[in-house]
């Protein structure tokens, strides 16, 4: 079966896609779009990405990438000379 470019299943023929519009229309089937598609795995993912990745930071470079975005933060906030 073809696959769009997210990844969602698509009819391979002219019959199949009429029957899934048809669908859609009368509400049997939810039309997936690209906006509704993954957003919650991808949630899920960065939430267990970003723990995994503090989980084995030293000290020390858990304290340089602070100091690193701190600076970057009083970069933006000063007013230009």
């Amino acid at each position: 079966m073809p696959r769009g470019p997210r990844g969602e299943k698509r009819p391979a023929d002219v019959i199949g896609a009429a029957i899934l519009v048809g669908r859609i229309a009368t509400g049997e089937v939810e039309e997936s779009t690209p906006e509704r598609q993954g957003t919650a795995h991808a949630r899920k993912g960065g939430l267990k990405g970003g723990r995994a990745r503090a989980a084995k930071l030293t000290d020390d470079q858990r304290s340089e990438i602070a100091r690193a975005a701190a600076q970057a933060r009083w970069k933006k906030s000063r007013p230009k000379p």
